[in-house]
């Protein structure tokens, strides 16, 4: 699988291409190859790949990254800092919900840094992508303003990918049910959703993010991402504007290619029904109730920024 985010006329969008793995909880890494470590490889071998059975690669390799694009390594205070932000907010949220083993079994097993954005030929800017269930790479990590890190650039350049990439491993292990695939069937934008840069009309189509009105899969993770990264109030925002009625009251347009899609469409119903049968197949194909988990990511949210994003003392996180 792999998924690219991009930033295109200042609307962050997604594209994600996905095969099925075969995942294994034994640890791929071996202690063959001798080299030098500083305080923050053994940082990450403690807190990583004995934790949580990942390989956190920050150091620029040419093999590792994509050969398309020209690109600058990250900066080594702002890896230090993702590192941690990192297990904090993505890793230990869901090791708290679905325990360590689940976590070293199903994670991916390389997070890959790269301090530039990934500049594309039609202005968009690759933000992140995974690869085959078992690498991540985030870009444009120098970007990270240590002083004023701001929860809705983290989760947009960041969490919200990660999160995206693990529901797409979860739904490959055990499939969702079909009826998801039946809400708004008509709808599915394939490859023209990047034409689809209003917000509201995506919501009034049926659709959480203008990338979910790609295909079936796209909108299955895209309902559970975002779901879990959002307050409550978001949500409701989302919903309220999502329901035919308010255009009525608001006076919004929406992007006239795509009014058509609405007709006879009430987008509030279809997210719902959506986010229920997510609901449902986490729960019973994973033992997991979506809301603890949501209720785990927020609080991490919310606490973040009382973490030492520069002590990589072992005994401390250990």
């Amino acid at each position: 699988m792999k998924l690219k985010y991009f930033l295109l006329a200042a609307v962050a969008m997604v594209t994600v291409a996905c095969s099925e793995d075969d995942l294994e909880s034994e640890s791929i890494f071996h202690d063959n190859a001798v080299v030098e470590q500083n305080d923050f490889d053994r940082w990450l071998k403690v807190n990583y790949v004995d934790s949580f059975n990942i390989m956190f690669k920050y150091k620029f390799e040419f093999k590792e990254s994509d050969k398309d694009y020209n690109l600058a390594p990250a900066d080594y205070d702002k890896a230090v800092a993702l590192a941690k932000l990192t297990k904090y907010m993505w890793l230990e949220s869901y090791k708290s919900v679905m325990g360590l083993d689940f976590i070293r079994t199903y994670c991916p097993k390389v997070m890959h840094l790269v301090g530039s954005p990934a500049y594309n030929e039609d202005g968009s800017i690759v933000l992140g992508t995974a690869e085959g269930g078992m690498k991540i790479t985030l870009y444009n990590v120098n970007n990270l303003d240590l002083d004023k890190l701001d929860l809705e650039l983290l989760n947009r350049w960041y969490f919200h990918t990660m999160h995206h990439e693990f529901a797409h491993i979860l739904h490959q292990t055990k499939n969702y049910p079909t009826e998801f695939n039946e809400v708004t069937k008509d709808s599915y934008q394939s490859n023209s959703w990047v034409n689809l840069k209003d917000s509201v009309t995506a919501w009034q189509m049926g659709y959480i993010t203008p990338y979910a009105s790609m295909e079936t899969q796209e909108d299955f993770v895209e309902i559970l991402s975002t779901y879990i990264t959002s307050t409550q109030a978001y949500w409701d925002y989302v919903l309220e504007r999502a329901d035919p009625s308010w255009l009525d009251k608001s006076g919004h347009s929406l992007m006239e290619e795509y009014a058509s899609f609405t007709v006879g469409v009430n987008g509030k119903q279809a997210i719902t029904q959506k986010l229920e049968i997510v609901r449902e197949w986490l729960k019973t194909a994973w033992g997991v109730d979506i809301d603890d988990l949501r209720a785990e990511v927020l609080y991490r949210s919310q606490h973040f920024r009382e973490l030492d994003l520069k002590d990589i003392s072992i005994k401390e996180d250990k």
